[in-house]
């Protein structure tokens, strides 16, 4: 039931989010001229009402809401937009026709799917927080391929555009841990601190950003020493974070928690990792994802339902766009949204995967809420 995903945010505090209060500290914008008008479509997973947002970038409005996905949790939007993943609190992985708004293909997971991303390889990926693996599936109609057991809490992940690595933020274990996506096996992990979260890889593999929470700092991290190289102080813990194209600035949603919110997207420096400037966003903000361009920027504020359009040239925020509750993964696709005979629709996900298992074990990342 959809209750059931937040009962353990208390449990997990510690696992996720050792938080400290927001500073409230926002930098003065640097005198930049506006980028031009977005383009594309941005998908957002609102775990909290079991539904997925799409929204198109040049109106800041809503173009389409799919209902009928249990708590989704991550969504990625790949192949230049031509497939949308989506991660399901039901225990699966759902595959969407994003032109027709249908699901082309769903697979079980592990326990409590986080993320998902398709790689290079064409294999898809999914983290299970709730028992430690990655489930493999081959190719977009997601055939099982195999499981790879890492232990702890794997969250976020994302693989090197070059293919060279898969990178996945262990939260329990305070690590990186890199599958090698040759093999599908782990070859090693890197600490890098209290509970990272997910992670940005640079397109030749050669680093990593996470975000830890004691002290709040993101960290670079070199893959190829294994060992972390220079941290950024951000106001609150990062959650998510994402690299511009030219790999020259990363920015990190800094959550918090509920009681201590966050409000900022940490703008970072990546050669001498420095926090250039904060943005405002709303409160908790969680996911975030860039455009092709490097011009802009969108995040998940998940806890006033709210998503902040911010303008990296002039780091400024664009809009802020309702939508519906818990707003947790985003991701940004090039092409517009399809158009569609009406602003809704229910998935058409096969009955014996909707549904939850009975008994099943608290959401060990619910604690992101």
């Amino acid at each position: 039931m959809a209750t059931a995903r937040f009962l353990t945010a208390a449990t997990l505090s510690v696992a996720c989010l050792s938080l400290g209060a927001c500073s409230g500290r926002q930098n003065a914008a640097p005198s930049a001229p506006p980028a031009a008008a977005a383009t594309g479509s941005v998908w957002v997973a609102d775990e909290g009402a079991d539904s997925l947002s799409v929204i198109d970038a040049a109106t800041h409005s809503i173009a389409m809401t799919m209902t009928g996905i249990n708590a989704p949790h991550n969504v990625q939007a790949v192949r230049d937009g031509a497939v949308v993943y989506a991660t399901s609190g039901a225990d699966m992985v759902v595959a969407i026709d994003p032109m027709t708004y249908r699901v082309t293909a769903t697979a079980p997971t592990g326990s409590h799917p986080a993320h998902v991303i398709e790689a290079p390889n064409g294999k898809v990926y999914v983290t299970n927080a709730g028992d430690g693996t990655v489930s493999v599936y081959q190719g977009q109609g997601l055939i099982p391929a195999g499981e790879i057991t890492l232990g702890g809490m794997p969250h976020g992940m994302r693989p090197a555009s070059g293919g060279s690595v898969i990178v996945v933020a262990n939260m329990t274990a305070g690590a990186l841990d890199l599958i090698d996506p040759a093999t599908d096996r782990a070859v090693g992990a890197v600490p890098v601190g209290t509970s990272p979260v997910q992670v940005a890889v640079s397109a030749d593999g050669r680093y990593a950003y996470t975000g830890i929470t004691d002290p709040p700092r993101v960290v670079k991290v070199d893959l190829s020493q294994r060992k972390v190289l220079e941290a950024a102080a951000v106001p609150t813990p990062a959650v998510q974070l994402y690299l511009t194209p030219d790999e020259k600035t990363i920015v990190s949603a800094d959550q918090g928690s509920r009681d201590k919110p966050g409000r900022t997207l940490s703008v970072i420096d990546t050669a001498a990792m420095t926090t250039r400037s904060t943005v405002p966003t709303g409160s908790g903000p969680h996911g975030v994802a860039i455009d092709t361009t490097g011009h802009f920027a969108w995040v998940t504020n998940s806890y006033d339902n709210t998503v902040s359009a911010i303008d990296l040239t002039s780091l400024s925020v664009s809009a802020t766009i309702p939508v519906a509750a818990a707003p947790n993964g985003i991701s940004y696709s090039p092409r517009p949204p399809a158009p569609a005979a009406a602003a809704t629709t229910t998935l058409d996900i096969p009955a014996h995967t909707t549904a939850a298992p009975q008994e099943s074990p608290p959401n060990p990342h619910s604690g992101h809420h």
